[in-house]
């Protein structure tokens, strides 16, 4: 049996300019909306990452044609040729974002047969936002075993009010309501970039999209959408984590199309622990000081504008170094905390009472095996190994992948030491597969 994992090594402070990837929480939805569009739709800024080759498995299984050119980080995908509604529950078991097919699948066909999703385990994150609303809109659902039938003779608008603001939910509605004759209102929306960058491309296939405040979002339907070419948001998330990278290693790194306006409040947290955050005269890019002596920060997670509970954890880490006590409370997902077990083997001296961390800083990390139980956890204990002193070996890869494209090798060019490694856990070799990359 195969295992990899990452070792991380003390490493100096990180230096240099990089570009971040297009936006993993972006691109998902976006291609589950070319389902809409006829012929093909072009995405570019596309993230390698496992999560999109998921997607793309899911998008062929459903019997799209779709071309991939990894170097160009460009995707072709053809709708046309979908000929069914039902989707591989082995596809839906590894993502998630799998349900965001939902929503178009019953715009186009009337019916969708789907698996309960996988992911990510953080909690209940209930589907039930999406289903309640779909019922609304004069969806059937059938639930059996682990399965999901919804059928509709046609979709009807609705005014819909969301008991919470679900970026899923809200993306699954907009894009069943964009070919759904009448208007159809979304209050409580969710207002994240991301839900916007979806609006965006479907604007450009000719969908009639307007929003209101306060989170209101209004969709007028119509007959049918246009295949387009689109260039998907750069991911704020990854920005984020390479600043805390250089945050914590004390460093001084320039990111070019970092999308500050949409990082307000993470961009001020920063600013109040003392290091320097200089937006580009463009407004685009990001240029980032450390400081030396890092003050603690408290801080809660939110909906969008508030702090994004996914650079929650990699934020903990940064905090874990700081002068004084921080605060932390999680209050998007339940159980998006798991990775204060693995920062105490760190030597990071952390309280949880419920969803709240207590974090008193330490003068060092010392470096762990540790596991990595989502996505941000991943990227957080990858960060604390850059300053942890000794090695840190971190398992669950597959989590750091899904999220990231090739984010090992951004901190490894600005002087991050990261390696990865296949090793035989039955037998006492292991194998290098992949130096600093």
């Amino acid at each position: 049996m195969v295992k990899d994992f990452i070792r991380i090594s003390t490493s100096l402070p990180l230096k240099g300019s990089c570009e971040i990837s297009g936006a993993k929480n972006a691109v998902l939805v976006i291609m589950a909306s070319s389902i809409l569009a006829s012929g093909k739709t072009t995405l570019r800024n596309i993230p390698v990452s496992s999560d999109v080759l998921t997607m793309i498995e899911l998008l062929e299984y459903l019997g799209a044609e779709v071309f991939f050119d990894q170097e160009e980080n460009r995707l072709e995908i053809d709708s046309s040729t979908i000929v069914q509604s039902e989707v591989c529950p082995d596809i839906m078991s590894r993502m998630r974002a799998s349900f965001l097919v939902m929503g178009p699948l019953l715009a186009r066909f009337g019916r969708a047969h789907i698996a309960l999703p996988g992911g990510c385990s953080l909690g209940k994150r209930p589907i039930d936002y999406h289903l309640k609303n779909f019922k609304k809109m004069g969806v059937t659902v059938e639930e059996e075993s682990h399965f999901i039938t919804a059928t509709c003779q046609q979709l009807q608008a609705r005014r819909l009010v969301l008991e919470y603001p679900s970026v899923g939910a809200t993306e699954n509605i907009i894009m069943a309501a964009v070919l759904t004759s009448g208007v159809t209102e979304i209050v409580n929306a969710s207002l994240e970039p991301e839900v916007d960058d979806l609006i965006s491309v479907l604007r450009k296939m000719g969908a009639n999209i307007t929003t209101q405040v306060p989170a209101t979002i209004i969709i007028e339907g119509v007959e049918s959408l246009n295949s387009v070419e689109y260039s998907v948001m750069p991911d704020r998330l990854e920005a984020g984590s390479l600043l805390l990278a250089a945050a914590i290693t004390g460093g001084e790194i320039s990111i070019p199309n970092a999308q500050p306006h949409i990082m307000d409040v993470f961009l001020l947290k920063l600013e109040e622990m003392g290091h320097t955050v200089v937006v580009s005269d463009n407004g685009k890019g990001i240029f980032f000081k450390a400081t030396t002596a890092p003050k603690a920060v408290s801080f809660k997670t939110g909906p969008f504008p508030g702090f994004p509970t996914d650079l929650q954890a990699p934020m903990m880490v940064a905090q874990t170094l700081a002068e004084g006590t921080s605060i932390i409370e999680e209050t998007v997902f339940e159980n998006r905390l798991l990775h204060i077990q693995e920062l105490r083997k760190m030597g990071a001296q952390i309280e949880q009472i419920g969803t709240k961390a207590i974090v008193t800083g330490v003068p060092h990390l010392v470096g762990a095996s540790v596991v990595a139980t989502d996505i941000r956890a991943a990227c957080g204990l990858v960060l604390a190994g850059l300053v942890a002193h000794g090695k840190t070996e971190m398992t669950g890869v597959a989590h750091f992948d899904r999220g990231y494209d090739r984010l090992t090798q951004k901190l490894v060019q600005l002087g991050g030491k990261v390696e990865r490694f296949s090793s035989e856990v039955l037998g006492s070799s292991s194998k290098h597969i992949e130096k600093f990359v």
